[in-house]
């Protein structure tokens, strides 16, 4: 079972995404700032790892930094409400981010965004 590590501080967005994981039959943690996020990174080292931008104690920045310096095959996908255009995505981008989704997202794309994602790293 693959292990997918979503970090946002948005319990909505946590309920729907962990909810949506599991019915896909993927095993998930959760964690409502980077901090904690980093700590279950470094304890499980997931499959994938599912991260909003701005959150308390880390960033998505900080984030994908950490990842991708430490655990460079752990693919990251990028979930939040600012634009494919602003400033900071394109950070994360240049950082290292496999992908990115805007919200509010449809259920069917991040789905097939985890899947594609998973089978592209096969970690």
């Amino acid at each position: 079972m693959k292990k997918i590590v979503i970090i946002d501080d948005d319990k909505i967005v946590i309920n729907i995404l962990d909810f949506l994981l599991k019915n896909e039959g993927f095993e998930t943690y959760i964690a409502t700032d980077g901090e904690e996020g980093i700590e279950k990174i470094k304890t499980i080292q997931p499959d994938l790892i599912i991260t909003d931008i701005m959150m308390p104690f880390k960033s998505g920045l900080e984030i994908t930094l950490f990842t991708k310096t430490n655990y460079p095959k752990i693919p990251v996908l990028m979930v939040s409400s600012l634009g494919k255009e602003d400033q900071t995505v394109v950070d994360v981008f240049n950082l290292g981010v496999d992908e990115f989704i805007a919200k509010p997202f449809n259920p069917t794309e991040i789905i097939n965004k985890v899947k594609k994602l998973l089978q592209l790293h096969l970690v």
